[in-house]
């Protein structure tokens, strides 16, 4: 089988889908460049549950879960097939390794999963699953689930880790006013210089550490659901994994959508 390399991505807001929108275009590139996997297990900052769960959806609806922005945006579908042999295979090596995962026939597609693919695979003809965070259990249970997945890799599955690098939605809502283009705060920039350095320097423990090594850590994230994400793509590609970033974007200032590429 073919390799495909896991990946994390910012997969930012439905504000990314109109025509010329800031940071479309990486995402859009990135979909050209990157070969078609067979399938793809999203790992989205939004869907949360007390143990790892799978969609097995054989037709994931599109989720709107957000609200506040302009009534076109409840109108757009995404009509992947779903994954459901590829989840129950994720479901099993989760078991195999302890950690252990439900199984979801009716979850769909959040915005987290959604947003990104839409401009990634407009067409949608990659079959997609979702795989559930368990935030109360942090970076150290998710970077496992990430390496009991790692097998995925080698059978042409995408492991997409979909959050931000940054995420404090309270300072961005405050730096909308100043536009994407604004200046970025140094606290974002500090965040994400040293998360960038420790992912190239395969840096792990400090990572899973990060709230008490990494510059403004609980300010960059004040609830780390949007971090999470990467720590399952980077175990994903097995214990000598090696990151590459791929995207240094920071919109509003304060928004870093940072994406990185996990070789093995």
């Amino acid at each position: 089988m073919t390799r495909t390399a896991p990946m994390f991505i910012g997969h930012g807001s439905p504000m990314l889908i109109p025509d010329g929108a800031p940071g479309r275009p990486f995402l859009e590139q990135l979909g050209r460049d990157m070969k078609k996997p067979a399938a793809i297990l999203c790992v989205s900052a939004h869907w949360e549950t007390k143990t790892p769960v799978v969609s097995t959806a054989t037709t994931p609806e599109t989720i709107y879960d957000f609200s506040g922005f302009p009534d076109e945006f409840y109108g757009i579908t995404y009509p992947a097939p779903g994954a459901p042999d590829m989840a129950r295979r994720a479901a099993e090596l989760l078991t195999q390794a302890g950690i252990g995962c439900g199984t979801d026939d009716a979850q769909g597609l959040d915005h987290g999963s959604w947003v990104p693919l839409r401009l990634m695979y407009p067409q949608a003809d990659v079959p997609v699953a979702q795989l559930s965070l368990q935030h109360r259990l942090g970076p150290a249970h998710h970077l496992a689930v990430g390496r009991a997945l790692a097998p995925l890799a080698d059978e042409n599955v995408l492991v997409l880790g979909a959050g931000n690098l940054t995420h404090n939605m309270q300072a961005i809502m405050g730096a909308f006013q100043s536009g994407p283009d604004a200046e970025p705060a140094d606290w974002a920039v500090a965040f994400d210089r040293w998360v960038g350095d420790a992912v190239a320097e395969r840096r792990w423990q400090d990572l899973v550490e990060y709230r008490a090594l990494a510059p403004f850590a609980e300010i960059a994230h004040p609830r780390d659901e949007h971090l999470l994400p990467l720590f399952v793509a980077a175990g994903a590609a097995g214990e000598n994994a090696r990151g590459r970033r791929i995207n240094d974007e920071i919109m509003y200032g304060t928004f870093s959508q940072a994406a990185f590429v996990f070789d093995a």
